[in-house]
């Protein structure tokens, strides 16, 4: 499998199913879920079977229309209400990716606007509407990779956190797509894989991605990027983010402002790689994102034969942190680059 043509999230019509790569058994197993309800949908995402903003808000808009597919409604208001509340369900399923909601959202606007057509020509358009999210964000991420690679020089060594490669996204991915467009114009990047604690998506995904796309990848322990910037093994970071606020303030994955800090203090450039569609507008500033909190056992068992804490012991585990807009070199979107200050270049680029 070469993980740049992955499909982690695709509605395949023969099986009537959302096919969906189960990324909880990555890397020891390939295996795509069937998905046929929303309540399944709902699952996937919540257990991080489908993970990555921009994949999460495909796997959303699917989930909403096959919550209506078989619907026996007989106007298409009535569809739209059974619409609205398979909506207010699956947001329900994590709250930080505003591409969830941008996803969800999207949908209950086409079927309003197709208000007046019959019920079956409705659920037509969602089929339509969920394959165009997924197809624009394929053209997106490749758009980021364009102007991402356009900020680096060959030999460079980068480092990234999290995983926002193919499978975070419809093809390509947003941080990693830079590395596979240098990887194919003879860049010779060396890259840098933190873990990421707790779930370890950087040891388990973007190390397997980088690996059989052939790009020359070390896997790190997240507490290893200080002495690899220090030892000047890294000339500039790239990370990708599920939410960016108004002010430029970005919510990635835990861990990322630690990264963003030491690459502030080592003069290490540090990019964020975000669609547009990740940009909240409505969300002045970092501190008003929502951060979910995730189960302890994620900390204490999930990964070890063992229990590797105390029984009883407290457990703090956020799923993401806030970066500073101070902490950020320039946030890179499919439309161009916004630098700092980033108010008025990310409200301009939003418009367009």
């Amino acid at each position: 499998m070469n993980p740049r043509m992955v499909q982690s999230v695709r509605l395949d019509d023969e099986r009537g199913a959302l096919l969906v790569l189960d990324q909880t058994l990555l890397p020891n197993e390939t295996r795509y879920l069937e998905l046929r309800t929303k309540e399944e949908v709902w699952e996937a995402i919540r257990e991080l079977r489908v993970r990555g903003a921009p994949a999460i808000g495909i796997a959303a808009a699917y989930g909403a229309y096959l919550s209506v597919r078989g619907s026996g409604a007989t106007s298409a208001a009535a569809l739209a209400e059974e619409l609205r509340a398979a909506r207010h369900y699956l947001a329900s399923s994590r709250p930080t990716a505003v591409n969830l909601f941008w996803a969800l959202d999207r949908m209950v606007a086409r079927a309003d606007a197709e208000a007046g057509r019959s019920p079956e020509e409705v659920k037509a358009a969602l089929r339509a509407e969920a394959d165009a999210i997924r197809g624009e964000d394929e053209e997106v991420c490749r758009r980021i990779g364009e102007r991402g690679l356009a900020l680096l020089k060959p030999g460079w060594g980068l480092l990234t956190h999290c995983n926002a490669g193919t499978i975070a996204t419809a093809r390509y991915g947003t941080a990693l797509a830079p590395m596979y467009l240098g990887q194919e114009r003879g860049y010779r990047f060396r890259v840098y894989a933190d873990e990421t604690r707790p779930l370890l998506q950087g040891a388990r995904l973007t190390a397997w991605e980088l690996q059989a796309a052939g790009v020359d990848v070390t896997l790190i322990c997240d507490d290893m990027a200080s002495f690899v910037m220090q030892q000047g093994m890294v000339q500039a970071v790239l990370v990708g983010c599920d939410r960016v606020a108004a002010n430029g303030d970005t919510a990635n994955k835990i861990g990322t402002s630690g990264v963003a800090i030491l690459a502030c203090h080592y003069g290490v450039p540090f990019y964020v790689c975000a669609p547009l569609s990740t940009v909240d507008l409505g969300c002045a500033r970092g501190a008003d994102i929502h951060i979910e909190e995730r189960p302890p056992e994620e900390v204490t068992d999930r990964w070890y034969a063992r229990r590797m804490a105390p029984e009883g012991v407290k457990v703090l585990n956020p799923a993401f942190d806030v970066t500073e807009a101070s902490l950020i070199t320039a946030i890179v979107t499919e439309r161009g680059v916004a630098r700092p200050p980033f108010a008025e270049p990310l409200r301009r680029l939003s418009a367009r």
